[in-house]
């Protein structure tokens, strides 16, 4: 069955998950090898200091958000009908809340061995988790954001590894991102941490 559509050419950087045709396509990674591969994202809730304090002395606020980040990652082939399912290996969750300054940073590490990569998992977990602190705010502060959702580290396949540096994208087509709030630095280390 067609649709009419005349196929074209594929270009150099052209999106992986259009055809030739322009239609929607899932990547056949039959291919591929089997690799140990990582992805970090992270994820930044802004809200009133006395939102955040208020929300922070429940003693599920935390916890709930990080659950929910994990049946996200998940849920991602559920969510994003073109992502593989991945038998994931990890999904480590951290919050960082800085009530003094209404901002709460998420970060998700996701590891999997497998033919493709686990980057979307990752901003899936961070979004669902930040998405969870955001609706626990929202009696106290309506005015509470998620923002700087954004993958800061891939490693693992044939593209090898990939890093944010310094808060800034790789490219200057695209404009920065807002520094990292204060907080817990030791959030944003790269080791990955426990």
């Amino acid at each position: 069955m067609t649709d009419g559509r005349e196929p074209r050419p594929a270009a150099q950087g052209a999106f992986t998950h259009v055809d030739e045709t322009g239609r929607a396509r899932m990547v056949d990674v039959t291919g591929k090898p089997v690799t140990e591969r990582h992805a970090t994202a992270r994820c930044v809730l802004r809200a009133s200091p006395h939102a955040l304090e208020s929300a922070a002395k429940d003693e599920d606020f935390v916890p709930f958000a990080k659950a929910t980040g994990i049946l996200g990652a998940k849920r991602t082939p559920s969510l994003v009908p073109l992502c593989h399912p991945l038998p994931l290996d990890d999904v480590d969750i951290r919050v960082d809340l800085d009530t003094a300054s209404g901002t709460a940073c998420v970060q998700v590490s996701t590891s999997v061995v497998a033919r493709t990569g686990i980057e979307v998992e990752a901003l899936t977990a961070c979004a669902f988790a930040g998405l969870t602190l955001l609706m626990a705010l929202r009696h106290h502060d309506p005015d509470a954001v998620l923002t700087t959702l954004a993958l800061w580290h891939k490693s693992g396949g044939r593209s090898g590894t990939w890093e944010r540096a310094s808060g800034q994208r790789t490219t200057t087509s695209r404009p920065a991102l807002p520094p990292l709030p204060a907080g817990n630095p030791d959030l944003w280390a790269r080791d990955g941490g426990s």
